[in-house]
């Protein structure tokens, strides 16, 4: 997935964010602000973006968006658990966003284990309801290079809200 072909995603979610009313954020570990940065590449970004969190260390998402210590220490930072945590806890700390994404995975070169292989990203996706908060969680392991993978793993973040929202 080219740069390209990310970008592409941003302003069609956008559209999509205006026409329903509703505001973005999203919270990134193994992205790294390139969801974010998609995002707000796209002009009037500012009428449906909301903020974005880098949170790379454990501590961080701990801190920034309230994912359990123990969740973290039974699961571990690229889980689905981990992941929906992070982009509830979005929607917990940034009170003007209906809709959150995350992403917590491991783009390599390194870091990789049997279970975990290098490509491996967990994706959170959150929406504010009546009813409160509701997360879904979705895993892909994606091929190449490092950026490769986080541009890969943007695009289908992007591309999965989209489908997520026009379900509505």
């Amino acid at each position: 997935m080219s740069n390209h072909e990310t970008l592409s995603y941003a302003p069609v979610l956008g559209q999509l964010l205006l026409d329903q009313g509703l505001m973005f954020a999203c919270a990134e570990s193994c992205t790294g602000g390139l969801l974010a940065a998609a995002m707000t590449d796209t002009p009037g970004s500012s009428q449906w973006f909301d903020r974005g969190f880098v949170t790379y260390s454990n501590a961080a998402k701990a801190e920034e968006l309230q994912v359990s210590v123990d969740t973290l220490e039974r699961f571990g930072a690229v889980s689905e658990e981990t992941a929906m945590e992070m982009a509830s806890g979005v929607l917990t700390v940034a009170t003007p966003a209906h809709i959150a994404i995350s992403t917590t995975g491991i783009a390599g070169p390194d870091g990789g284990t049997p279970g975990k292989p290098v490509g491996m990203v967990c994706f959170g996706f959150a929406r504010r309801t009546s009813q409160g908060i509701v997360t879904r969680a979705m895993t892909k392991v994606f091929e190449g290079d490092r950026r490769q993978i986080r541009n890969a793993s943007v695009a289908f973040a992007l591309e999965t809200a989209i489908g997520l929202i026009g379900q509505r």
